[in-house]
């Protein structure tokens, strides 16, 4: 009874799942995430803006660019050695990133993240090439446990996933010495004020 309680279920959710297999997952969408074999791992998870998820047992997973269907099997490769046979996941978009109208072509933007130890940490939305000094500011400077020798740039390859990360030591830029070059930003580029270590 059991075995067949489970393949009804795995029958609607593959339909669900079917049904938004054309849709590709996206930094700010909410994914329900589903496990059959142990209800108690199903959850909502926000895709980060670097597109990744986490998921108790598999880790960090990057989603972007990639569908339900696809979600759900990597989700099921990652936690298969909790289990005596795979797991059945099912992943369906429980909401959609929020769409914000084309800014006018005279005013283009772009939405970069501040994560740490900021002043105004957040999303911010900020004028098409600004440089990573100048977005700086929109952060609303660091706190006092901001390791200023240590400010990360991440930036994700929208075709690969990838992520690259520059380090600047603003602390430098700060005493006189002379920057190689300011970065330009991209859209969705991370800026991280990690905290400081002891004794840094």
């Amino acid at each position: 009874m059991k075995k067949i309680l489970v393949l009804l279920f795995a029958l609607v959710f593959a339909n669900v799942a079917a049904a938004q297999d054309g849709y590709r997952v996206g930094a700010g969408d909410t994914l329900s995430v589903e496990v059959l074999e142990d209800p108690g791992l199903n959850r909502s998870v926000l895709v980060l803006p670097n597109g990744s998820i986490t998921f108790p047992f598999a880790g960090s997973v990057n989603v972007s660019g990639k569908t339900p269907n696809q979600i759900g099997s990597l989700i099921a490769s990652g936690i298969s050695a909790q289990f005596a046979q795979t797991p059945n996941v099912f992943v369906s978009v429980q909401q959609l990133r929020a769409r914000t109208p084309s800014a006018p072509a005279a005013d283009p933007t772009v939405d970069i993240f501040f994560l740490g130890e900021w002043a105004a940490p957040g999303p911010k939305e900020l004028d098409q090439g600004v440089t990573m000094l100048q977005a700086m500011s929109a952060g609303g400077g660091f706190t006092s446990f901001a390791a200023q020798k240590r400010i990360q740039l991440r930036r994700t390859n929208t075709q690969t996933g990838a992520v690259s990360t520059i380090i600047i030591n603003y602390q430098a830029i700060a005493d006189g010495s002379e920057m190689v070059r300011d970065i330009v930003l991209q859209d969705g580029d991370v800026l991280v004020a990690p905290e400081r270590r002891l004794f840094e």
